[in-house]
């Protein structure tokens, strides 16, 4: 692990750059690298694009950010970008973010403090889904029915969000939802913590893999009734242990094959 703690400073000093962190920010860091290795693995990814951002600061306006054209594979926790929602010159320097990212995830820290995490990417089931004309996740397993009623979907794709408009509608679109399926695009996921949101992609991911190939039978579907898909909604609320321990334990897996994301 290529970091000593300065006891005298209750800093972080990162072996691979020399920077000092906060602790509380270098373990944001850690996890949100941890977030990125982890998409690799689960084929998440998708060339050199593709966002994840999580707050640092407590308005949710400073937040971090994954650099511009970097592969998810080899994002290490002091790669990442601090960026500040309200500086107007974050575009303007050498090490500035894709104009996409800063559009979607400035404007969602922005916009919406309690969005603390922010995950953006084309995971290859929902984004087919996100093509239907209807494009919700129908409660048809207990993985579907975790996202009834809980989804904001939105309809409105305007092309590659490289503009602040864009951005800000975006923003709006979500709502009080912490998951969009984006037509036309793709998913986002909002969380309190990088766990807790990791957990919500992972799921939605394989709930919209479940119904495509129950679409794909092209038999009809037995759709759960309202009653039971929100009582099954409901039971999963009761389950926000299983993010931590899921996502820590996934970390524990990147640390055996490749440890380098905490550099």
């Amino acid at each position: 692990m290529s970091q000593i703690t300065n006891h005298s400073t209750n800093q972080i000093i990162s072996g691979r750059t020399g920077k000092a962190y906060d602790p509380a920010e270098w373990q944001l860091r850690v996890d949100l690298a941890a977030a990125f290795r982890l998409a690799v693995h689960f084929d998440w990814h998708e060339s050199v694009g593709n966002h994840f951002s999580a707050a640092v600061s407590s308005d949710g306006k400073k937040f971090l950010l994954n650099p511009k054209w970097q592969h998810f594979s080899t994002i290490c926790a002091s790669d990442l970008l601090l960026l500040d929602a309200d500086d107007p010159e974050a575009m303007q320097g050498p090490d500035a973010p894709d104009p996409t990212a800063w559009c979607i995830h400035g404007a969602v820290h922005a916009a919406v403090p309690n969005a603390r995490v922010l995950l953006h990417c084309h995971p290859a089931y929902a984004t087919a889904l996100a093509t239907l004309k209807d494009p919700s996740i129908k409660p048809i397993d207990q993985n579907t029915a975790r996202f009834f009623n809980r989804m904001a979907i939105d309809l409105n794709f305007g092309g590659l969000a490289d503009d602040a408009a864009e951005g800000q509608r975006i923003a709006r679109a979500f709502g009080n939802h912490s998951v969009m399926m984006m037509g036309n695009h793709g998913v986002a996921v909002a969380a309190n913590t990088i766990a807790e949101a990791f957990e919500d992609l992972y799921f939605l991911e394989r709930a919209a893999k479940t119904l495509i190939l129950a679409y794909s039978t092209g038999q009809e579907l037995s759709i759960l009734s309202d009653e039971i898909a929100e009582k099954t909604a409901r039971s999963w609320e009761d389950f926000k242990d299983a993010s931590f321990a899921h996502f820590d334990q996934l970390k524990a897996m990147l640390d055996q094959t490749d440890p380098s994301y905490r550099e």
